[in-house]
């Protein structure tokens, strides 16, 4: 399954092999997690459980003390498997594989005495497959936080590597539903273009949605209109600024960090070129401060 350079998938390893992720139901939708086909293999049996969070040196499942697995991990002192189910978004693959583990500590779970909550140490480094899938995860939000005020401009091309679609990105305004071009991004925010013969008004609250192919999906990032600019020629179009207020979605954060991970890879090409220019330090793209 495997799609990005060995380099990438080590750098993911070392950076955060330690952070776990909880397996919240957008963290199963984003990363494919089957739930229901992820299971413990002790010798030549599997029992059922289910995925609590994971990291590159551990996982935390959730399985039924009545099951067989206390006995059978008595006869093995404790080593067995855990076998990864997930099928790739946008795509038929199924990507399965089974990490060698030894249980280190059990706690209970809930209120039902029957159930535990068994905390499973890799017994080498876990497969690149998982390294990509949950390191696409960390990285996203490792940027949210650092680079939630860079500029990208919405080009046909960036559209293209987003799956964004263009003939659908609209923003609501006091109930109002106005369609909109998207000019630049930013984890935190979004700038756009509006016809609307009322000017907008700095701190109204609005909701941009936008729609993706690859796999189909629709985001609705909330914010508030933090500067507006009225587009030289046209009184009734308007240029606003939105910082988003609410929880950005997980797959909004993906796609964006993928687009960057992209120009990345684009500018390492390109560097390689001998006609290539290089790009100098004052060409940084302004932050978010720089546009309101």
């Amino acid at each position: 399954m495997s799609s990005l350079p060995r380099q990438k998938i080590n750098d993911y390893y070392d950076q955060f092999k330690s952070v776990d992720v909880t397996f919240t139901k957008e963290v199963i939708q984003i990363t494919g997690l089957v739930a229901k086909e992820i299971q413990l293999k002790c010798t030549s049996d599997f029992f059922p459980c289910v995925i609590y969070s994971t990291s590159f040196e551990a996982v935390k499942v959730v399985a039924n003390n009545k099951s067989g697995l206390l006995h059978k991990l008595k006869s093995t002192n404790n080593v067995l498997s855990i076998r990864f189910f997930f099928k790739l978004r946008g795509t038929e693959e199924q990507v399965v594989f089974l990490v060698p583990a030894r249980v280190t500590g059990t706690s209970s779970y809930g209120s039902s005495p029957d159930m535990s909550l068994f905390t499973l140490v890799f017994s080498a480094r876990p497969p690149d497959d998982l390294i990509e899938i949950m390191g696409c995860i960390l990285e996203a939000n490792m940027n949210f936080t650092k680079r939630k005020d860079e500029r990208l401009t919405i080009t046909p091309d960036a559209m293209r590597k987003m799956s964004l679609k263009a003939k659908d990105i609209f923003v609501v305004i006091d109930a109002s539903t106005h369609r909109c071009v998207l000019r630049e991004v930013f984890f935190s925010g979004a700038r756009l273009v509006m016809l609307d013969k009322t000017a907008p008004e700095n701190g109204k609250l609005v909701a941009i949605r936008l729609e993706f192919d690859d796999p189909r999906e629709e985001c609705i990032l909330s914010g508030k209109i933090v500067k507006f600019d009225t587009v030289t020629g046209n009184d009734d179009m308007y240029v606003i600024t939105v910082v988003y207020t609410d929880t950005v979605p997980m797959s909004y954060k993906v796609r964006l960090n993928n687009f960057l991970t992209s120009i990345k890879m684009d500018a390492r090409i390109k560097t390689k070129t001998p006609d290539a220019g290089a790009r100098g330090n004052g060409d940084k793209p302004p932050s978010l401060e720089d546009t309101v």
